[in-house]
Order: C-alpha cells, then structure tokens, then sequence
C-alpha cells in the first residue's frame, strides 16, 4: 500500500470516492476537484490517496487547516475534512495508513492536534476514529427551518 499526494492523474478516481463518501453533493465534486487540481488549497489543503499493489486507488484522507476545532485549543488545527476507503480494503490498514500520513502532514504544518467528524449515526466512522485514538468531544444535532 502507497499514500501519496493525490496527483491530477487521479481526479477520476477521486470523484468516484467522494460521491460515494458524500452522494448528495454530486454537483460539487467536479468543481473543487478542478479548483485543487488547479491550485487552490484552502479547501482541502492537501489530499492522499492510498495505492494498492495493483495500482488502484483505493481511498483517500481530505484535511484542511483551521483555527479552531470543536474540544481543540484555539490555534492552528489540522481538520480531517473527508476519509474514505473503498469497502472491500476497509479493516486492512488502508484508513490507518491514511490516518498516519494525515498526522505527518498535520505536524508538518506546525499542528499539535488533528481534529475531524462524522455523523451521529455512523456508528462504522465514529469506532474507526476512535480506534485509531480520536476522543469524542461534543454530539450535537443541527436544525434547520425554511423562511
């Protein structure tokens, strides 16, 4: 298994990853992956993908920097956006190898804490981070009412 940084090569396959990741925001997808194949970093600021040994990208780890986090000390924080592994490689390492490159990355740009989140019902996502030694801070519930 390799992570690297994604590569404009593999906008393809990310899209599919995103879309399964996230399906409701289809429209988006194409748009922020030409924006961040074409250099805007702010949202994500940097992308990985992992490999297999077939050459198939098989997952990917979206994180970006914020000044604060939910159960994080104000400052700079590396925000885990997006991670995504493709289902027949998940429990085999691939989120974990994810997560580690996400960690460098994170101390690389002077964080001392790496934050992310999932919904409350995801209970798959919610035991992978804790797993890999996330501590959950806060639960809420957004609301949302048309005018």
């Amino acid at each position: 298994m390799l992570i690297r940084t994604i590569e404009a090569a593999d906008a393809a396959d990310w899209a599919r990853m995103r879309q399964t990741l996230w399906p409701a925001a289809h429209g988006e997808h194409a748009r922020e992956i030409a924006a961040f194949v074409e250099g805007d970093r702010r949202d994500p600021a940097e992308v990985l993908v992992a490999v297999d040994d077939e050459g198939r990208k098989v997952g990917f780890a979206e994180v970006t920097l914020r000044s604060h986090a939910e159960g994080c000390r104000p400052g700079r924080v590396a925000y885990l956006e997006g991670w995504f592994v493709d289902a027949p490689h998940r429990r085999c390492g691939v989120g974990a190898a994810l997560m580690a490159a996400v960690e460098a990355w994170g101390r690389a740009q002077g964080c001392s804490e790496l934050a992310s989140d999932t919904e409350i019902e995801n209970a798959g996502s919610a035991a992978a981070h804790r797993a890999l030694g996330f501590d959950e801070v806060v639960r809420i519930a957004c609301f949302r009412k048309a005018l």
